[in-house]
């Protein structure tokens, strides 16, 4: 019988250093990139400071709720997020719209949502994803990422300079711990530089608002409809695309019945949309979360936790984004995304009989056009499908050629026809 562990073991076994760090940025990220979006949709739905708090917190107690519970059911880094396409497309649609039927979209969005789920339709589909195409499509998510932790060097260098520094010099000595490193050179550095403003943080909690929803079928069609396209295409596409990529094969019809249900209990407090993050969630599928791919759970748990400090808090949290300096965001966001875009890089340009493919999946996704009010990960995965099928289908000679039972080339030894993670991907 091996002894028990010391205090000290047991807190770093459920709060390992590089876990709780990749939550905290995860949350980090999520929250600076997309917070103002949120408060412009509720108060274009006419809600008031109280109502507009407790969206935050009902989407806050809904993420974290998912994060945590589908974490820990299969240990694997489920991140979960708020619908930042959604929020957009809120800000702009909800105008003249009471907040009693934005709540009836909103319940209507999830209802449709736990339909996906229960029929599995949703996973059938992510299943016939090639693996370049979905790695194509997770690099050109994160492109925005990369590039802007080199283009906020432009004004903030004496900043971003000694994030990027540090963590090249801890990738070598303290591999594992290199994101915090890197982190804290950041905070030190912005501090010294004087980025700050304090004064603009104001303390406050949030407090649930229930609002009766009311069905108006105009108003289903037009914003609940679109919110579960926009939803389901921009966010829970890619964020299968981030697990499946990272070698975790976990179910996608029982996440997406889960997240439904929790935005239909909580849709009356104002949690328009909850779904699968891409962009955090690849935070925590990397190396940097943890050197164990079957701890980096862990991960995924903690950002589940900051994620419900954020939805107490509230109003305070945007007024402590505000204090902080955006290139600190950007530059720890970039190096905690390095070692993920150069692994979907490196998948996406693997097989050369999907290469093009690949190559406008990617570029198409990292334009960043949206069409129809749909983003670019879903145009991205359909110009990269139609690519390959053209390809295949357009071949001169289509005579097959005769190949040896033992060749590589055969179509016999090809791996990633789905997102099913191979033997090699899962290792």
């Amino acid at each position: 019988m091996p002894p028990p562990l010391s205090p000290l073991a047991r807190i770093r076994a459920v709060a390992p250093p590089t876990a709780v760090a990749a939550g905290l940025i995860a949350v980090l990220v999520g929250v600076t990139s997309s917070a103002a979006l949120v408060f412009t949709a509720a108060r274009a739905a006419g809600a008031d400071t109280r109502e507009t708090s407790s969206w935050m917190l009902a989407i806050g107690v809904g993420v974290a709720l998912l994060s945590v519970g589908l974490s820990v059911r299969y240990r694997a880094p489920i991140v979960t997020a708020w619908s930042t396409p959604g929020a957009a497309l809120l800000a702009t649609s909800l105008a003249g719209v009471s907040m009693a039927k934005a709540v009836g979209a909103f319940l209507f969005c999830a209802v449709l949502m736990i339909v996906s789920g229960v029929t599995g339709w949703f996973a059938k589909a992510m299943d016939r994803i090639p693996v370049p195409l979905a790695s194509a499509l997770l690099a050109g998510v994160l492109l925005h990422f990369g590039t802007g932790l080199f283009a906020a060097m432009d004004g903030s260098f004496a900043v971003v300079f000694p994030v990027f520094a540090l963590y090249l010099l801890a990738r070598r000595l303290l591999p594992r711990y290199a994101v915090l490193v890197a982190l804290g050179a950041g905070v030190v550095a912005s501090v010294l530089a004087g980025g700050w403003h304090l004064e603009r943080i104001r303390l406050s909690l949030a407090q649930p608002v229930f609002t009766t929803p009311a069905f108006d079928w105009k108003v289903l069609i037009s914003v609940g409809v679109p919110l579960f396209v926009v939803t389901m295409a921009s966010q829970n596409l890619p964020g299968v695309a981030v697990l499946r990529n990272s070698g975790y094969d976990t179910p996608v019809s029982p996440m997406m019945t889960w997240i439904g249900v929790v935005q239909a209990v909580l849709a009356p407090f104002g949690a328009f949309g909850l779904n699968l993050a891409a962009i955090t969630a690849a935070i925590c599928t990397g190396e940097e979360a943890h050197p164990d791919r079957g701890r980096r759970y862990l991960a995924a748990v903690w950002s589940g936790v900051f994620y419900l400090c954020v939805g107490l808090l509230g109003a305070t949290v945007v007024s402590l984004l505000a204090a902080m300096p955006h290139a600190l965001v950007m530059a720890v966001a970039g190096v905690g995304l390095l070692a993920t875009i150069e692994a979907s890089l490196a998948t996406a340009l693997s097989d050369p009989t999907a290469r093009e493919a690949a190559a406008v999946t990617f570029l198409a996704t990292a334009s960043g056009v949206t069409l129809l009010g749909i983003g670019s990960t879903f145009w991205g995965l359909l110009a990269g499908a139609l690519t390959s099928f053209v390809a295949s289908a357009w071949r001169p000679g289509r005579r097959p050629a005769p190949v040896p039972a033992q060749s590589e080339a055969g179509p016999e030894r090809r791996t990633g026809h789905g997102l099913r993670p191979s033997r090699r991907a899962a290792s």
